[in-house]
């Protein structure tokens, strides 16, 4: 047996191994209370980079969904009120025609007019009142909306405004228009009946506006998920495999400290030869 007092290669040995151990140990831990394989740039840094750029489409992702969201919404707001002016539409028809009968009294026909006036009214403040957000997609002069596509900001789906406004494109009935005769009634018929046309041929566009919004909203999501499962397959680790190696490493580290314990103590056998 050679001893020596100036060095201890031995303990040096089990040393280098015990930190070794020890930095595994750590890796291990760290994975295991985070749930990551690679959490920081130092594990690795080619997949972290990868993982963090796909981190930010599917970030930007959200505000795709919010956008389509806040479309979808104004439109429904625009179609419930336009469900209510087609509605006012089919009212306004039915009085006209009534007031088209060659055999009423003036007061019948007044009341009638009256009626009809007030219902004609009642559409102008469906109309102005059927915004969200601050966007009106059946008002006069309204501007069409354009909803995010894509990560990016380089597509959009685009919502045609259809204006429901009286006097407008496809309400043809004018916002002074009566049947205070039976020549108006008789007109009025005629206007309004095109007018229920055009507003269901609006509404119809409007429908399927939103069920395209629709559809790419749930591709949106489909792709947010691909996306962050694909991230946790860079990333995340295998926890079962790592507790696993927990259990070893543990082990190994206390077989570790014994050997340095032992390395230690061969030293002292020296002192022995001396008594």
């Amino acid at each position: 047996m050679s001893l020596s007092v100036n060095g201890n290669p031995g303990a040096l040995i089990a040393l280098q191994n015990l930190n070794a151990t020890e930095a595994s140990l750590s890796t291990t831990q760290n994975r295991i209370s985070t749930g990551l394989a690679v959490s920081s740039v130092q594990d690795n840094g080619a997949i972290w980079a990868i993982a963090q750029n796909q981190r930010s489409t599917s970030l930007s992702l959200d505000s795709v969904k919010q956008s389509l969201q806040r479309a979808q919404s104004t439109i429904d707001v625009a179609t419930a009120a336009g469900s209510s002016v087609s509605d006012l539409l089919n009212q306004l028809k039915a009085t006209a025609l009534s007031a088209s009968d060659t055999s009423l009294d003036t007061n019948s026909r007044n009341a009638l007019n009256a009626t009809f006036t007030s219902l004609r009214d009642q559409i102008g403040k469906v109309v102005s009142n059927a915004s969200f957000n601050g966007s009106n997609l059946i008002k006069s002069g309204a501007t069409d909306i354009a909803a995010l596509a894509n990560a990016d900001g380089t597509s959009t789906l685009t919502v045609k405004a259809q204006d429901l406004s009286l006097g407008g494109a496809n309400v043809t009935l004018t916002a002074t228009a009566s049947i205070s005769t039976q020549t108006l009634a008789a007109a009025a018929i005629t206007t309004v009946a095109t007018s229920i046309t055009n507003t269901n041929n609006a509404l119809a566009k409007l429908g399927a506006s939103s069920n395209a919004l629709g559809t790419h909203l749930n591709f949106i999501g489909q792709l947010q998920d691909s996306i962050d499962t694909g991230v946790g397959n860079l990333v995340n680790a295998n926890l079962a495999k790592e507790s696993a190696n927990l259990q070893a490493l543990q082990t190994k580290q206390s077989l570790g400290i014994q050997a340095l314990s032992i390395a230690n103590s061969s030293s002292s056998a020296l002192l022995g030869l001396f008594r």
